[in-house]
């Protein structure tokens, strides 16, 4: 009953937040805070569940920690972003329609919900169980997932910066073993916090693993890789060195296998 209670309220108040959002943004037409909104969502939804869960066990004060570091970093990186590029190019058929803007917050209240979902399951269970593997590897694949995206994030960001790299692509740093880094970091990190999660689960709350599936479906073949593959090739199709970048770098997984990921 609990969880039930507490997942509701978390639903309900995340598409407030974005509905809210979306209303300001369409009254604006700015997508500026887009981003920042969804990771602010994050983070005070983790935090509300942990306290309308009412248990507050390590584990649960952990993973919020988690979210939160996460929710900082991201956000603050995208907004940071955005204020110095001046627009988004994904809404730039968007912000002057307010039924389709409303389309792409309602979608984010959706990403939010369900990437969030092992957390607030977690943080609504009652029940506890001794740390044990799965938290210790859990929160592992989360560190190692963090420091892959800021990482990845803090080479691009460098790379655009300079004048010298004007119409060229990065393919230097980590982006010399996957084209999409940044994505694989984010992958890892809902990943990690799903199988720590994971740890007071039972029965249904296994269906949560939705998330890191979710998460990986939504960048490789919805708004993440499809975008910027597209965009890539339209820029630097025809440049050898960009043609042999492709040939020779894995698209996500770094790890010849993985090649078609």
């Amino acid at each position: 009953m609990i969880m039930g209670s507490v997942l509701v309220k978390c639903a309900a108040t995340d598409l407030a937040i974005q509905w809210v959002g979306w209303a300001l943004a369409s009254a604006f037409k700015t997508e500026k805070f887009y981003d920042f909104a969804g990771s602010g969502t994050f983070i005070l939804l983790a935090h509300l569940s942990r306290i309308w869960g009412g248990n507050g066990h390590f584990r649960q004060n952990v993973q919020t920690g988690l979210v939160t570091a996460w929710g900082l970093r991201l956000g603050t990186f995208l907004f940071l972003r955005i204020l110095k590029e001046g627009q988004d190019r994904r809404f730039n058929n968007v912000r002057d329609s307010p039924g389709t803007f409303f389309v792409y917050w309602s979608m984010q209240a959706l990403w939010v919900f369900i990437t969030l979902l092992p957390t607030l399951i977690l943080n609504s269970e009652r029940r506890d169980e001794p740390l044990g593997p799965r938290d210790y590897i859990g929160w592992g694949i989360w560190g190692l997932g963090f420091a892959t995206e800021a990482i990845a994030d803090q080479q691009k960001w460098n790379f655009r910066n300079d004048p010298d790299n004007a119409g060229r692509f990065i393919h230097h740093g980590l982006w010399a073993y996957s084209r999409h880094p940044n994505y694989l970091g984010e992958i890892l990190q809902w990943s990690g916090l799903f199988l720590s999660a994971s740890s007071v689960m039972r029965g249904p709350q296994y269906l949560s693993a939705l998330s890191p599936l979710f998460v990986w479906f939504l960048l490789r073949h919805v708004s993440g890789i499809p975008i910027l593959e597209k965009q890539a090739m339209k820029k630097w199709g025809s440049d050898i060195a960009f043609q042999n970048y492709i040939k020779n770098t894995p698209l996500l997984w770094p790890f010849p296998k993985f090649k078609g990921e």
